[in-house]
């Protein structure tokens, strides 16, 4: 077995307020979404 395989990630937290980040807009995706799942994501904002 690899050491990569044994490796778990942590999530980095940011100091900068959550308002601000770029990336707010995909709070709502579960973590581990792929490209459609976020292409349907957006979407439906878009249509809202």
């Amino acid at each position: 077995m690899t050491d990569a395989a044994e490796c778990k990630p942590e999530t980095i937290k940011h100091e900068q307020d959550e308002a601000e980040r770029d990336d707010a807009h995909l709070d709502d995706l579960e973590e581990g979404a792929g490209c459609t799942e976020i292409w349907e994501h957006l979407a439906k904002q878009r249509d809202e």
